[in-house]
């Protein structure tokens, strides 16, 4: 298994910018594809937006054109900078991949409030 660390997380103002990371173990980080997952208090997890082996990105439609997910194959990580947050961005927020997915890390607290 594959193992994640999520860090970046914290509490910022409505409209202010947030930049998660994620560090994976393993050598097979480089031909998946990694997706950030976000999950709110009493919800479902969900997918906020994934990105290919080859960069291809997708985004939920409620944080695109705020976000952008990006990643570091060299360093086995991946990025989410978040823009523009609102109070329904408050959630812990998680990476793994889209597929094939692996155990869960401990996620990043992302809590947007003023």
């Amino acid at each position: 298994q594959v193992q994640f660390v999520e860090s970046g997380g914290g509490l910022v103002q409505p409209g202010g910018s947030l930049r998660l990371s994620c560090e994976a173990s393993g050598n097979i980080f480089t031909t998946k594809t990694v997706a950030w997952y976000r999950q709110a208090l009493g919800s479902k997890r969900e997918l906020v937006a994934w990105i290919t082996g080859l960069g291809a990105v997708t985004y939920a439609d409620s944080v695109k054109g705020r976000f952008t997910i990006s990643r570091d194959n060299a360093k086995n990580s991946a990025y989410l900078q978040m823009n523009s947050l609102n109070s329904e961005d408050t959630a812990l927020y998680y990476c793994n991949f889209l597929l094939d997915v692996q155990n869960w890390g401990q996620g990043t607290q992302v809590t947007v409030s003023s």
